[in-house]
């Protein structure tokens, strides 16, 4: 399992004692505890990269200091992925002999000390006498290894690239935690592009192709209307869009909507200026109005009016999506956020995968909050900070 909180304080904080202390008592206390966390800031990005070449490269530097020995070798189970000391890059010899000790430890996933004949060395004055090799897991599975070499290594030496291993080791499990994260992530956005309505589709073509003949100019500019929809719907693009380009979207699908029911169906979109620009989840907006529309106005016989209001909060952008229709039984609206609904309710679908994302994206605090009753309509209200989360 990897550190989080106070634990990887004093995973880290038990440094100075080991690896950063062979620098004397002298530098021992606050000094030393804030070398030993800078250095940990220093490393953690690249160790979130997960275990590749280009992030090994940037961070053994830094995990040496944070050992504090001669040289410092990262490896995956069966290659070098970099190397930093004060001699040069080992040669191949070394690197043969050091994957052949890393075999070794993989079966029992423990450090493995190695002095001696143990190591492969020719050169009588070679600085490698000793080394020390930790493995690197994530989620039990050994990955890599660290190897410490050293003239000498002592019991605080290992102990200290031990703690260091087990905290890169915690820094790697975050890394897979954010690639799944992201893959699920992504996975839910397919299944969104997958589940825009059929229904809605064949009824928007099927209402186009009624203006062919009566208003040709009308049947083209709704047909131009739904191609702008079916482009951002169904681009292959990231997890984030503009505002702006949501708010067209649901403008696209509204246009649609209200050529099939016409005068009947009303709406209005007000929204500040300033927040157009602000990156939002995709299609976030589009399935919480088609599902005001889906459970509020074509329950009520196609009448009725679809409001969506956009603010500018501080630090936040507050969008309230509210109809008049016929309401949902609040029991029904938990099924739906429980991902629940009915077979065939689209609608439903949709609004449970947006709160999902919220949730996953920015915090447990972000998702939807709904507020509805039988013959009282539906009033869907969302959150989203101005600026993207960081690791996404």
């Amino acid at each position: 399992m990897f550190h989080t909180g106070w634990a990887l304080l004093c995973v880290l904080s038990g440094l100075v004692g080991y690896g950063l202390g062979r620098r004397g008592e002298g530098e021992r206390g606050d000094g030393a505890t804030f070398a030993t966390l800078h250095l940990a800031a220093m490393a953690a990005p690249y160790l979130r990269a997960g275990l590749a070449r280009d992030s090994a490269r940037r961070v053994v530097r830094h995990l040496r200091a944070l050992v504090g020995t001669a040289g410092l070798a990262v490896t995956s189970t069966d290659q070098l992925l970099a190397f930093e000391g004060t001699w040069e890059q080992p040669g191949e010899e070394h690197v043969r002999d050091l994957l052949g000790h890393v075999h070794g430890m993989l079966a029992g996933g423990r450090p493995h000390l190695v002095a001696g004949d143990e190591l492969f060395c020719e050169a009588d004055d070679c600085a490698i006498r000793s080394a020390v090799m930790v493995p690197l897991t994530v989620d039990g599975r050994v990955i890599g290894a660290l190897a410490a070499y050293d003239e000498h290594v002592s019991a605080a030496v290992v102990r200290a690239t031990a703690e260091v291993g087990k905290w890169a080791s915690g820094q790697l499990e975050l890394a897979e935690l954010d690639a799944t994260r992201r893959r699920a992530l992504s996975a839910e956005t397919r299944a969104l592009r997958a589940q825009i309505s059929p229904h809605f589709v064949c009824n928007s073509l099927a209402t186009i192709a009624s203006f062919t003949r009566t208003d040709p100019d009308r049947a083209r500019e709704l047909l131009l209307d739904f191609a702008d929809f079916a482009r951002h719907a169904l681009r292959r693009a990231g997890d984030f869009t503009t505002l702006s380009d949501e708010l067209t979207c649901v403008d696209r699908y509204l246009l649609l909507e209200r050529a099939r029911f016409g005068e009947k169906l009303r709406f209005v979109v007000d929204v500040v200026p300033e927040v157009l620009p602000v990156p939002v989840p995709f299609l976030c907006l589009q399935p919480i109005v088609e599902n005001a529309i889906t459970h509020g106005i074509r329950r009520g016989g196609g009448a009725g009016e679809v409001n969506v209001v956009v603010r500018d909060v501080g630090d936040e952008v507050h969008i309230t999506v509210e109809d008049d229709g016929t309401g949902m039984d609040p029991e029904r609206v938990r099924e739906m956020l429980d991902g629940e609904p009915p077979s065939g309710d689209m609608g439903g679908i949709g609004l449970a995968n947006v709160d999902v994302r919220l949730r996953q994206i920015y915090g447990e605090e972000y998702g939807l909050v709904i507020d509805t009753a039988p013959g009282e309509g539906t009033t869907v209200r969302m959150r989203v900070p101005k600026t993207r989360p960081s690791h996404d």
